[in-house]
């Protein structure tokens, strides 16, 4: 099961520039008629990492029956996926995410590995199991609240070092880099990105200063 859409659940209330995560990794067990379900919560940042943990938990478990998961990407919470691994259609993944919606998750995957106890559980039974291991590793994660940062680079001649920062001591983005090249000091700066318009119009009204946008580290160039 996959799929994308809006944003799922709870959280509504954090503005458009802020998410819940999870701060750690995170564990919880569910027995069930002699099956164990041992869940994992693990804060992922994209697809490509959601694969290779998944691909780990199918070699660290390789003798388990199903390595079911379900995962919640991005602060618009729209990139999501349920993978039932050969359980009976919606009975694993989609409880899994279930679980992550009524918690207003994202960047988040969870793993349920099953050890099969030889007595079947039914479709009833595996949702009730799924989620239930689900909210177990969840109910143990710490939730913490992110938020979306832009980032801006502004250079500037020394004369005006003082009236630079002072913007930057009331406005508080976090500086992330400094330089001097050329005559000119450089300042990369992190703000949430509903204050960066009022950061980035106190600056611009400073002759003699440059300002761009800026991509994250170790991003390519986009624009903010």
């Amino acid at each position: 099961m996959g799929g994308a859409g809006g944003g799922l659940g709870a959280g509504g209330g954090l503005g458009t520039d802020a998410y819940l995560t999870i701060a750690a990794p995170a564990e919880g067990t569910y027995s069930q008629l002699r099956s164990k379900f041992l869940a994992f919560a693990l804060p992922v940042k994209t697809a490509d990492e959601v694969k290779a943990r998944v691909a780990d938990f199918g070699k660290r478990f390789h003798d388990a029956r199903h390595v079911c998961y379900a995962y919640m990407l991005g602060p618009e919470r729209t990139v999501f996926r349920a993978n039932d691994d050969g359980e009976p259609s919606s009975t694993a993944g989609k409880p899994i995410l279930g679980q992550i919606n009524a918690r207003g998750l994202t960047d988040i995957l969870v793993v349920v590995v099953r050890y099969f106890g030889g007595v079947k559980l039914g479709t009833p039974g595996l949702i009730v199991a799924y989620r239930t291991a689900a909210a177990a590793a969840l109910d143990s994660a710490e939730v913490v609240e992110r938020t979306v940062d832009d980032y801006l680079e502004v250079a500037f001649p020394y004369p005006l070092t003082n009236a630079v920062m002072r913007i930057v001591k009331e406005e508080q983005p976090r500086i992330v880099a400094q330089g001097y090249e050329g005559g000119l000091s450089s300042l990369t700066l992190r703000l949430r990105r509903s204050l960066m318009p009022r950061l980035k119009q106190r600056l611009a009204d400073l002759r003699g200063l440059e300002i761009r946008d800026a991509a994250p580290p170790h991003m390519g160039a986009t624009s903010l």
